[in-house]
């Protein structure tokens, strides 16, 4: 339990102190993140709050973990980290291409996917599938790191709600983890909660810093590997074991309701549209908040308690089956957004000008 407890006020600490160099450093160099069209900011801000919540993570899991009892699969998810930071570091300084992003990111997955064993082995009765053949397990695997990885990228669009999401996240998992004895990967929840805390504090409005792309690359790579082994844990757990969650795929798609159904969302909207999935516009549910009028700490407290309110309603109605939990939770998420989407849709129609 200390150790967890540690690795938390390690990362925070480490974080929190290295973060207003860094921004000096930005400054100084004149590598902030300017004003645009689709910028939620007016400002000129470094974007390189990454590096700080990188530092803290790396350093607070390497000091903590007790390798010699359960951290043999860590070396490998710190040689992704890096891959990740590598990526991340280059796109906030200089913007790399998205296919060579993409490339790093396939990278680092497969990483993950062949020396860690990191794999989704089965669809736990969705569809009435349960285990799958290796190649399938292999390319469902690689996929979902991807798409949360970028789903994170996605979503930080606005001040605090990446990193509130993915704090909220890592606790969440890593609480589970602590109770299930898997410390090692406790360990890597909190140290990601604690070091994007401790940014938090400068990333929120009026923002010092963003995360940039390391930061939120690296919180979607940690979200992803604890959602996996979230669900490939809790299938080792034997039949009536006080912390094994029933309707496993559908609880952890609740949890990481957000950032996943956002993407997922937008990328259809904009395909029924005729327009490529990755064409940049201000349709996401957080730019739907601030064209209604919120600010960015209103649009991101929304949000995180709304994700709450998923994570709750799928822990207490676990055992109605996977399918039906995971029906419920994208029906739900469907209303609620449609329900903004209307809202917002009214209101910018009324400020129309009409002429007589």
């Amino acid at each position: 339990m200390f150790d967890v407890i540690l690795s938390f006020l390690t990362a925070f600490t480490l974080t929190y102190f290295a973060i207003p160099s860094i921004i000096n450093i930005a400054k100084v160099k004149n590598l902030c993140d300017e004003p645009g069209e689709r910028r939620s900011h007016t400002v000129s801000t470094p974007s390189l709050g990454g590096i700080g919540i990188f530092a803290g993570v790396i350093f607070s899991i390497i000091l903590w973990t007790p390798f010699k009892e359960s951290g043999g699969d860590l070396q490998y998810i710190l040689c992704a980290f890096i891959i990740i930071f590598l990526i991340g570091a280059k796109d906030d300084i200089i913007p790399i291409a998205p296919n060579k992003k993409l490339i790093g990111e396939v990278m680092a997955a497969a990483i993950l996917v062949f020396k860690s064993d990191l794999k989704i082995s089965s669809m736990y009765g969705i569809f009435g599938i349960y285990e799958m053949p290796e190649i399938l397990s292999i390319v469902l695997t690689m996929f979902t790191i991807l798409v949360i990885i970028n789903a994170f990228n996605l979503i930080d669009g606005i001040n605090g709600l990446s990193g509130s999401i993915g704090t909220l996240i890592a606790i969440t998992l890593g609480i589970w983890f602590f109770l299930t004895d898997q410390i090692a990967y406790a360990i890597l929840g909190f140290s990601l909660a604690g070091a994007v805390i401790a940014f938090l504090k400068y990333n929120f409005t009026p923002a010092k810093i963003f995360m940039g792309d390391t930061g939120s690359l690296l919180v979607g790579l940690v979200c992803s590997i604890l959602a996996i082994q979230f669900m490939e844990s809790n299938s080792q757990l034997e039949e009536g074991h006080q912390w094994r969650i029933n309707a496993i795929p559908a609880v952890a798609f609740g949890i990481m309701i957000l950032p996943l159904f956002d993407t997922l969302r937008v990328f259809v909207t904009r395909a029924l549209r005729g327009r490529s999935p990755f064409h940049p516009d201000r349709t996401h549910i957080h730019h739907l908040l601030i064209d209604y009028g919120l600010t960015h700490m209103q649009a991101t407290g929304i949000l995180v308690f709304v994700n709450v309110l998923f994570i709750l309603m799928v822990l207490a109605l676990q055992d109605i089956g996977a399918f039906n939990l995971l029906v419920l939770v994208v029906a739900l998420a469907m209303f609620l957004s449609g329900t903004l989407y209307y809202v917002v849709s009214r209101k910018r129609l009324n400020k129309t000008p009409t002429t007589g």
